[in-house]
């Protein structure tokens, strides 16, 4: 049994209510739901009493130091069987973390703690760290995000990974660390027994002096899917290290996010390299770099090639224009495995979209999700989306949101959405103007076809 509740303010009478309900439950999720450390008290009794109870989520909840300390005299006791705790902003300091600590030392069923968004500082997570090296502890998940660290917090990481060979997923993104203590960080994932599978190091104080080290750690790792490294300035030159690890044989890398990495069309060919003859590489997120149309057609020769095996692409805000639209539509007719195009914020207008339907429409692209938000389109471009929708029956999510598309376009999209060979499930239309009789209609399609979540 699971309880999903979010947003949702608490009266006495309500919580009481909840809690005869929480005494069975497997899973609990309260987030923003206004609870404070006296609610702490209860719910530790709820994981003292209900030995079933795996997973716990409080989430943007004002807890503080002294809900911690109640939450976690529940935490230790012999019965408690918690695998996974999220506990992000819920106005938390270094003093929670000495409470966290004895959780970490002495319970091995803990194995995911996501506390990010909290002033935990270097010193507090210091604390924790002291908890991981305890033999009992068995956590494989940990969310430091937003925690105020800096890179006197990297010595003691190391120590920690050394001693944890069960940790799978690090997060450490937007913490001052910069060069140096990133360098050092990843000196000691080479050196450490873990099999990492997930490293996040977004809004870090990286630039390219670190992409050699981070370089290595790819090339050493086999076990490293899912590297983040977005809004880095790391530029072309620390790309083109990256790829280095990336193109390693030993590297198994899936997901990788480069988003505002200051990268140009340069970057380009070593990007296409990757996509063309990386065959692990399944998602790749390079949002906000100034690719421009000639880097993009380097992608798409790369999307053409047979042993791409990639299935996401992001692409939004990349200086693309209309010029670029023919060769994506050529890689799209080509590749079967793309099921998800981010592309909004582009300057494609109503002709280079026509350009990328031709592609859509090709028996071998299977597109599930389509973003053309913000993309200078107009009710012209609308026929050829509404055909893209009724006879693509793989596409189920179109973001066509800050285009001027008004009633004439909407109308068309409107019809599609009638018609029955439309299997869309999701359509996404924020900021853009229709009118009342428009609005009508499109809140009556809700009603007729509830499968379908139209977002305005």
């Amino acid at each position: 049994m699971e309880l999903d509740i979010q947003c949702e303010e608490m009266s006495p009478a309500r919580w009481a209510e909840l809690l005869s309900t929480m005494k069975s439950c497997k899973s609990i999720r309260l987030d923003d739901c206004n609870l404070s450390s006296s609610n702490c008290e209860d719910l530790s009794s709820i994981i003292n009493t209900n030995p079933s109870l795996t997973e716990l989520k409080l989430n943007n909840n004002e807890l503080g130091d002294v809900g911690i300390e109640y939450l976690c005299k529940g935490l230790l006791t012999p019965s408690c069987s918690l695998q996974k705790l999220w506990l992000q902003n819920c106005n938390l300091t270094s003093a929670s973390c000495e409470t966290l600590r004895s959780v970490l030392s002495a319970q091995p069923s803990l194995t995911e703690l996501h506390i990010g968004d909290n002033k935990l500082g270097t010193a507090g997570v210091k604390v924790l760290c002291q908890g991981m090296m305890n033999p009992n502890c068995k956590l494989q998940k940990l969310q430091l995000e937003y925690c105020e660290l800096t890179a006197d917090i990297v010595e003691a990481l190391n120590a920690a990974l050394q001693s944890k060979p069960t940790l799978k997923e690090l997060s450490l993104s937007n913490n001052t660390l910069g060069d140096t203590a990133v360098k050092q960080l990843c000196r000691g994932l080479v050196e450490a027994s873990c099999s990492l599978e997930l490293l996040h190091l977004e809004n870090c104080g990286i630039t390219s002096e670190s992409c050699r080290e981070i370089s290595a750690v790819l090339s050493n790792k086999s076990s490293l899917v899912d590297l983040s490294v977005g809004d880095n300035k790391i530029g072309d030159s620390g790309l083109a290290l990256l790829c280095q690890g990336l193109m390693h044989p030993n590297c198994k890398i899936q997901k990788l996010w480069l988003w505002d990495c200051d990268l140009t069309s340069a970057s380009c060919k070593d990007l296409s390299r990757l996509i063309s003859t990386k065959e692990t590489l399944t998602e790749i997120s390079l949002i906000d770099n100034n690719l421009r149309d000639a880097g993009m057609e380097m992608l798409c020769q790369a999307l053409k090639d047979p042993k791409s095996k990639l299935q996401e692409l992001w692409i939004r805000e990349c200086g693309l224009t209309t010029a670029c639209c023919k060769a994506l539509s050529s890689a799209l007719s080509m590749n079967k495995h793309l099921k998800v195009l981010h592309m909004g914020e582009n300057k494609l207008g109503d002709a280079g979209v026509e350009l990328i339907c031709e592609g859509l429409l090709h028996p071998n692209c299977n597109i599930q999700s389509l973003w053309l938000g913000n993309c200078d389109l107009t009710a012209a471009c609308c026929a050829t989306l509404a055909t893209i929708m009724t006879t693509k029956q793989c596409l189920t999510e179109l973001d066509l949101s800050y285009n001027s598309l008004e009633d004439e376009g909407i109308r068309k999209i409107c019809d599609a959405l009638r018609n029955p060979s439309c299997k869309m499930q999701q359509l996404i239309l924020y900021d853009i103007f229709w009118s009342s009789e428009v609005d009508d209609e499109l809140r009556a399609l809700e009603e007729s076809k509830p499968e379908v979540k139209i977002i305005s």
